[in-house]
């Protein structure tokens, strides 16, 4: 599937009436699209989630990373769609040996997650947390280069150009270059879809930064910190539930605020030079 007939799956046109000081009018819109993909496990569906169309494998890998379904490439036998690449169904099966292990993890009950957020409960959280370990930390950033990391956000977001309505994300490596980039109606599943493009394609070890189109919650947080994300960058602040996860892990956490930024944890990454 091209980039064109890509869009094209992700946005609907509407003719919406534009009001104005001096009267009213049509106008032609496209609103991202939001569609529900099962991702089921060994025959069972584990989880639902409303996102937009576009790179289910990828998403699929991601999700169950961050789960701790998998941990990697090698602990999965097989995603499938189930109706080709327009499928809402991503089947995945694993190997024996690593169903065996996560059975537990599998026989949690399905929940379906929302655009706007993906978990929630106490429990749900302190799950979670079990699956986490503290971030590596082999590199340092500037000033100058976080700021420029975040600029490139704006180079990847088409959908964001045409609807308006989308998030970002880009992962970088440690020469802060982009090695994987998505978009989607729910920040959660953009992350996803980054992550697990890196994941399938076994380049996951590269991934030392997360620039984001919007706030770092406590989900984003834990999905970057599975993948070893050192330094996560976003448009917003964070919540303080994400920023107490990040001083746990040793992550740094930044935003973006107008010329500058907002360093909250894991300062000792951040050079001094401007």
């Amino acid at each position: 599937m091209d980039k064109k007939d890509a869009l094209h799956r992700m946005l609907t046109p509407i003719v919406a009436r534009y009001y104005l000081p001096g009267g009213i009018k049509p106008i032609d819109l496209e609103l991202i699209q939001e569609e529900p993909l099962a991702i089921n496990i060994q025959g069972k569906t584990y989880a639902t989630v409303m996102r937009t169309p576009g790179d289910e494998r990828a998403h699929a890998a991601g999700f169950c990373l961050a789960e701790g379904i998998v941990d990697h490439p090698g602990d999965i036998r097989d995603i499938a769609l189930c109706d080709g690449e327009n499928s809402n169904v991503a089947a995945i099966m694993l190997t024996q040996a690593r169903y065996e292990q996560v059975n537990a993890i599998l026989g949690n009950k399905s929940r379906v997650s929302q655009t706007s957020c993906g978990i929630c409960g106490r429990e749900i959280i302190d799950d979670l947390g079990k699956l986490l370990t503290p971030v590596p930390s082999t590199m340092k950033i500037s000033f100058a280069e976080a700021m420029a990391a975040a600029s490139q956000l704006k180079t990847i977001q088409q959908l964001r150009r045409r609807c308006f309505s989308s998030h970002g994300v880009a992962v970088l490596n440690n020469r802060l270059e982009q090695i994987a980039t998505a978009e989607d109606a729910g920040r959660h599943n953009a992350l996803d879809k980054a992550i697990g493009k890196l994941f399938l394609e076994q380049r996951l070890s590269e991934a030392r930064v997360a620039v984001l189109s919007s706030r770092s919650s406590y989900e984003m947080i834990q999905k970057s910190a599975r993948a070893g994300i050192e330094i996560v960058i976003s448009m917003s602040r964070p919540t303080a539930l994400a920023l107490d996860l990040a001083n746990q892990l040793g992550m740094t956490l930044a935003s973006v605020r107008d010329e500058g930024l907002y360093v909250y944890s894991g300062q000792h990454r951040m050079g001094t030079e401007q």
